[in-house]
């Protein structure tokens, strides 16, 4: 796939891109390279992952990452409830070593999504989520998987890949990644979108969108990311679920009546509901406008809270 083709294939998932991301990402696939995302949370790292399952026509394999994830959960793990059946049943048929091998097969492994995603007859991409959540030896048992693509099954022995999966790690760097892990990825670092791409997403995910909508949503969250006050900013997602929630209560201007009304569709804590509210409210300084009533009755004024 060409640079072209793959434009025209994000510009069909509706996704916002420029083209040092577009190389990155086209490089990565032709090498068959992990690629690591870093940014701060809401910033559209999963959302990569997901148009690239949707421009390669692939499934998505996601394995959300915690604190305490191991390879029970992640890479395989056995069916002992069928494992001791089969030896109630089979304990008197075959011998002890012949019954023991049997137990071990691929009959009774139950494959997890890392497993599940280089034994798939398919490619697909392979999401690994919030890798920095998860801890460090797990980070390192990963690296088998990320170099050589195959993991080792102590029962089975080494299992290589059946196709390469496109992997996509994303960190929002709460602890500090390995350099073994980076060394064996491609890398992007993402920010949160200026007020003019904002303004071009909301109108690729919505695409019957109000325009001075769509733009007074972004210069007020783009005011709300910016502001020191505000503990968790903003994501893209909830400024999408904003205006939405805006447009179904037949907004169609800003004010500070819909923002104090709809304030919970983007911040969601008492304390950034409260500091989000001064962040957005209009100033008697910012109001020199000469059409006849006062700040307080200002629509125009209450509408630009997000741009002063």
């Amino acid at each position: 796939m060409d640079i072209p083709a793959f434009k025209a294939k994000l510009d069909a998932a509706r996704y916002i891109y420029d083209d040092s991301l577009v190389t990155t990402l086209l490089v990565a696939l032709r090498l068959g390279r992990p690629l690591l995302i870093e940014g701060a949370a809401g910033v559209g790292k999963t959302e990569i992952a997901k148009v690239m399952a949707s421009a390669l026509d692939r499934d998505l394999v996601r394995l959300q990452c915690y604190e305490g994830l191991d390879e029970s959960k992640a890479l395989y793990e056995w069916n002992y409830q069928k494992q001791l059946l089969s030896i109630q049943v089979q304990m008197n048929r075959q011998d002890p070593d012949a019954l023991t091998k049997s137990l071990f097969s691929d009959d009774y492994l139950l494959p997890r999504p890392l497993l599940q995603s280089i034994r798939s007859e398919e490619p697909v991409v392979l999401l690994i989520d919030e890798i920095d959540k998860s801890d460090e030896e797990f980070e390192a048992f990963l690296l088998e998987l990320l170099s050589e693509m195959q993991v080792t099954i102590p029962e089975v022995g080494v299992v290589r890949a059946k196709t390469i999966p496109f992997v996509v790690l994303t960190s929002n760097r709460t602890r500090p990644l390995s350099e073994a892990l980076r060394r064996r990825c491609a890398y992007l670092y993402i920010q949160y979108p200026s007020v003019e791409k904002e303004v071009s997403i909301i109108r690729a995910k919505l695409p019957n969108v109000n325009e001075h909508l769509a733009v007074q949503a972004a210069q007020a969250i783009g005011r709300l990311r910016e502001s020191d006050a505000i503990l968790k900013k903003p994501s893209i997602a909830e400024t999408l679920d904003w205006v939405s929630a805006l447009e179904a209560l037949g907004v169609s201007d800003l004010t500070p009546e819909s923002v104090r009304q709809t304030l919970g569709f983007v911040l969601k804590s008492s304390e950034d509901l409260e500091a989000g509210e001064a962040v957005l409210a209009p100033s008697e300084a910012a109001c020199s406008h000469s059409h006849g009533h006062s700040h307080e009755h200002c629509g125009r004024c209450a509408g630009t809270a997000g741009q002063a």
